[in-house]
């Protein structure tokens, strides 16, 4: 479970992109975190892995406390927070099992890690989960061979491979084309059920946030103000969370949001 209460962050003397957020995620939850641009979501994501240091509040994941954890107490809790990014932060000159296999430098001593020595069980790991998301053919190509698409499915292994207790995915499908965004997130939604796994995605499309997830967040200048099932996600939620103007839809695929009112 994770449990958030009272988040807060600022910067400086500025307004708090953050403002007393509560949130609560178990089981296998799909939750999407939606708003404008500003609203906060990638932050909230980032105080969650300690990217980003919370101004106040608490953080708890089963029942651990996250906030103000430093050195080791840190790297070993983050092991436990698998994280996908949109700009999928491969290493590109590695290949595609050496990337994955970075998901488990968190439990390897400094030799093993500076010498690449995996335990062979991580490493029939890393195959057997490459080959649930259709890329253990690529296990050898280097990273930069790959489409984007391709890029991210290493991604979503990679943070698999740190064994998570939750898994957070920031814009997962910001870079793709339409297809390939769908595929994504069907792929996160089936990973979350096989897996019991929680995830949180911040992301610009509502129209996918409706469609493959059991719950949207909806954020407005750091504050919640929707929690609740895609059903009840209308238009006078959405006119409540971008302030009356049109949602943004990444529908084109080129990685710039479009404008498109809640269909």
């Amino acid at each position: 479970m994770l449990e958030i209460k009272h988040l807060t962050k600022r910067y400086g003397r500025n307004e708090a992109v953050l403002q007393g957020l509560d949130l609560h995620v178990e089981g296998n939850s799909v939750v999407a975190i939606v708003g404008a641009s500003g609203a906060g979501k990638s932050t909230l994501l980032r105080c969650i892995n300690r990217l980003v240091e919370p101004s106040s509040g608490s953080i708890k994941l089963n029942g651990h406390e996250l906030v103000n954890l430093k050195g080791g107490d840190l790297r070993r809790a983050r092991r436990k927070i698998g994280m996908v990014f949109q700009g999928f932060n491969l290493l590109d000159r590695l290949t595609v099992m050496e990337n994955v296999l970075a998901g488990r430098l968190g439990y390897l001593s400094l030799y093993q890690a500076v010498m690449r020595r995996y335990p062979p069980a991580d490493i029939e790991r890393a195959f057997t989960l490459m080959e649930r998301v259709g890329i253990a053919h690529y296990a050898n190509k280097r990273a930069d061979e790959l489409s984007g698409g391709e890029r991210q499915r290493v991604g979503v292994v990679r943070a698999l491979m740190q064994e998570p207790d939750v898994l957070l995915a920031d814009e997962p499908t910001a870079s793709l084309d339409p297809r390939t965004s769908e595929q994504i997130m069907v792929l996160l939604q089936s990973l979350a059920s096989e897996l019991s796994l929680p995830v949180l995605i911040n992301i610009h499309n509502v129209t996918q946030a409706k469609a493959y997830t059991e719950r949207i967040v909806g954020l407005r200048h750091g504050k919640m103000i929707f929690d609740g099932v895609p059903a009840d996600f209308n238009q006078d939620a959405l006119d409540a969370i971008y302030g009356g103007i049109e949602s943004p839809d990444e529908s084109s695929g080129d990685g710039d949001a479009e404008q498109g009112a809640l269909p």
